[in-house]
């Protein structure tokens, strides 16, 4: 992607509006899936598995033998749970409700009552435990703190013999550690990534430092001793000594040191040695102290005294005495902003534990201030940003109005996570005031609503794609809850130089999103746009009245008909694969259903072709593949088109190739060989890309046999190149093309001395079979054409 190839225009990613205009064409038939599981729509994964797990245990056939519709109930109930689970089921089923789900047939089958009891969520109900998974494994375990994660499957008979003793660990261990959990089950991708191959599997994370895996007995006492080999505090021992029996032991200290790390320094004194100095400071018993910044032991008023052994109750005890973070205030908060990072927290007077922990933030926070805004004193200045609940936002340092809201769990590993990101990323929270309306420099602006999880799903990773594109793409996110009119307005609004994506187009980004995804999107469906949009405006204009030599693929689709989603990733890459050789356009029948009936389209997806040098211009031919994949598409599409290749006899071979003054790629085949047959398409498209500089043959081995044994033709099919090289002549068998290309090329120097090169192309013939591509053939070609043009006498 390059600046000059993004045009000054805002292009508005509609991915979750759900709220607004999207959801008036929402037409939901049956039952609630989130009211049957007792959900609200902004449910996580971990809510939905535990509602789910809940009604399971009471509603299960097994359970009620006697009630003959137990099963039908738990089917709609197993239904809703398998739809909800699923990233991209859940968000066909938020957007169109289950008419987009038809495609779809997840939840006709169920365990037993035992699974769902002793295998189902094993430790969805512990609080010490987090359950991770895609989604926010990352910035979990880059957020700085410590990370000790089991990776287990829900049938693995292991895992369940560790699950009582990580229980009595992460007890133990929490607020040292982080204790997490992986369910390989639904998280396989995940685990995959993490070179998970066993189960359990345990490791330790932290932001800087390379996975270490645990591989000691599975003792809650091994684990631990393992465990604190990472808790690098130290604990400062003031006076020499042996400590009396009921004093704080020495691993309990280390605990301490390191949950309070960075915050507090810890240390301990032996009474038993320095009793003249503990009698001076009225120490009669045993207990903990924290002495504030500025004052010493002797100034008991201001120190807290804890008499408490339990590291976590002292922990508590100390967060919740420790200073809080810096206040802003309508007077400050410009000046404090203008020039530095901030994460700053808005509250509403409200302090909890969760708010407590965010005092940890300087710590975890080394490149950013962090303070905070009462929205029950500073109400101006909150409204001001449209402040309505507790939230937090990280400014960039080039003013407030360059800032980002955080829409993830107020957790304190997820807020370091955001923070780190978007402090570094390019994206910017939209509102009325800083809204791109005419801008010379292109945005890209996603339009979402919190509760929507897809939406939030795509937020980093429109983070990412921030950085790749910065300086060419500026990124925008308007939250519809909100600035419900402003959404509105922008989506009706037919400006020049806007242009609207909704969920489900040609602009959408189905399945699971990730940076790669996003970045294609952009660079395929904004910025060079390979899928046209078509409207009965434009229709006859581009595929009625087409070129002579231009072939058009319609693809007629309803943006709730699950099967037309499933086409459009597929739709996209083959009008990739096809770009500057065929026409690619969709029409949206829910939009335009009065087009489509008129163009005679009864059911979705209808695929079209229609074709260059046709007599009539409405002339088209229907699509009736099994398979809608993008090859398939592709071969569908270019086998339309006249061909550039041509068939070679014997004689052809000898006066137009090894006598003729033209470059020749050559495709050796036999009718009955498969491979050729799916190979053909792929050689079409490259006498395509080649044509005016190599000129493309096809050989038939069946019928020449002869022929190709003289050349050595072994297997089919075998791609040779044949250069013209002058007075150098000696090109008899050619130059083979043969995986990987780029090894080959490598060791290509120039063909004064090398004038063929002994390497075959067979495809799919064995483990190292490599496929055919144009892009392949047209770089190994290109390159050397590149050698005979060195020679100084190739044409």
């Amino acid at each position: 992607l390059k600046p000059s190839h993004v045009s000054s225009r805002t292009w508005l990613l509609w991915l979750c509006v759900y709220s607004l205009a999207c959801l008036l064409d929402t037409v939901s038939t049956g039952e609630d899936y989130y009211q049957l599981l007792g959900l609200s729509k902004d449910a996580s994964t971990r809510e939905i598995r535990q509602a789910f797990k809940k009604l399971a245990l009471v509603m299960h056939p097994d359970k009620n033998p006697n009630d003959e519709s137990a099963h039908e109930k738990f089917l709609k109930i197993n239904r809703a749970y398998e739809v909800l689970k699923d990233e991209e089921l859940r968000r066909k089923y938020d957007k169109y409700g289950e008419r987009g789900l038809q495609d779809s047939q997840q939840g006709g089958r169920y365990e037993s009552w035992n699974f769902y009891r002793y295998d189902f969520g094993i430790y969805d109900e512990d609080l010490e435990i987090i359950t991770l998974d895609w989604g926010d494994f990352d910035a979990a375990v880059n957020s700085g703190e410590l990370w000790f994660v089991n990776f287990y499957f829900p049938r693995c008979s292991h895992c369940h013999e560790l699950a009582p003793t990580w229980r009595q660990f992460a007890k133990e261990m929490d607020g040292v550690f982080r204790i997490g959990a992986v369910n390989c089950g639904d998280n396989g991708r995940l685990c995959r990534s993490k070179g998970v191959s066993s189960y359990p599997s345990l490791y330790v994370f932290r932001a800087g430092m390379s996975a270490q895996k645990y591989f000691g007995d599975r003792s809650k006492e091994s684990l631990v001793s393992f465990a604190m080999q990472f808790v690098s505090s130290k604990v400062t021992e003031l006076w020499e000594g042996k400590p009396p029996a009921n004093c704080l032991e020495s691993q309990t200290r280390q605990k301490l040191a390191g949950m309070l790390e960075g915050l507090v320094s810890v240390g301990w004194l032996d009474c038993s040695v320095q009793a003249e100095l503990c009698e001076r400071l009225h120490v009669t018993s045993s207990f903990t102290a924290y002495s504030p910044p500025g004052s010493s032991l002797e100034q008991r008023d201001h120190m807290l005294l804890i008499h408490s052994l339990d590291v976590k109750e002292i922990y508590s005890e100390v967060i919740q005495y420790l200073p809080d973070l810096e206040s802003l205030t309508q007077d400050t908060f410009t000046d404090k902003l203008e020039n530095q990072r901030w994460l700053v927290s808005f509250t509403f007077g409200q302090k909890n534990l969760g708010s407590i922990e965010y005092r940890k933030l300087q710590v975890l926070l080394k490149e950013a201030s962090v303070g905070q805004v009462d929205c029950l004193t500073e109400s101006r200045l909150c409204d001001a940003f449209y402040i309505q609940k507790p939230s937090i936002a990280v400014f960039k340092d080039t003013g407030v109005n360059d800032f980002e809201v955080y829409h993830g769990k107020e957790l304190l590993y997820n807020v370091v996570g955001f923070a780190k990101d978007s402090a570094n990323a390019h994206v910017t929270t939209l509102l009325p005031r800083n809204f791109p309306r005419n801008e010379k420099e292109p945005w890209l602006v996603d339009f979402f609503a919190p509760w929507c999880p897809p939406c939030r799903a795509l937020l980093p990773e429109l983070r990412k794609a921030s950085v790749q594109l910065f300086g060419q793409l500026k990124f925008g996110t308007l939250d519809c809850t909100i600035h419900e009119g402003l959404c509105r307005t922008v989506s009706g609004r037919h400006s020049t130089g806007t242009r609207t994506l909704q969920a489900g187009s040609g602009g959408s980004l189905p399945g699971h999103i990730n940076e790669s995804k996003v970045l294609k999107f952009i660079e395929y469906d904004l910025v060079n746009p390979v899928v046209v949009p078509l409207t009965p405006d434009n229709f006859d204009e581009l595929v009625r009245q087409r070129r002579p030599n231009e072939t058009w693929t319609v693809d007629f689709y309803a943006p709730w008909c699950g099967p037309c989603q499933a086409l459009l990733p597929e739709w996209r890459r083959m009008a990739r694969m096809v770009n500057g050789i065929v026409k690619v356009g969709t029409v949206d029948c829910q939009k335009y259903h009065w087009f489509c009936q008129q163009e005679s389209v009864r059911a979705y997806p209808e695929i079209r072709l229609f074709p260059q040098d046709s007599r009539s211009r409405n002339h088209y031919e229907s699509y009736n593949g099994w398979h809608r994949d993008a090859h398939s598409l592709r071969a569908w599409a270019l086998g339309s088109l006249p061909r550039v290749s041509v068939d070679l006899n014997p004689e052809d071979f000898k006066q137009m190739v090894l006598r003729g003054r033209d470059h020749w790629v050559l495709d050796f085949y036999a009718p009955w060989c498969g491979p050729c047959q799916h190979f053909a398409p792929e050689f079409e498209l490259l006498a395509r890309v080649l044509q005016g500089t190599v000129r493309a043959g096809k050989l038939d081995c069946q019928a020449h046999g002869e022929t190709c044994q003289s050349v050595g033709i072994r297997a089919y099919p075998t791609v040779r190149f044949y250069p013209y090289l002058g007075s150098n002549k000696v090109r008899g068998c050619g130059a083979g093309i043969w995986p990987p290309c780029d090894a080959v090329l490598a060791e290509q120097h120039s063909l004064t001395n090398k004038h063929t090169v002994n390497i075959q192309f067979y495809l799919k013939r064995t483990k190292l079979s490599y496929r055919l591509t144009p892009q392949t053939c047209t770089k190994f070609l290109i390159l050397l054409l590149m050698g005979v043009g060195n020679t100084g006498e190739g044409r």
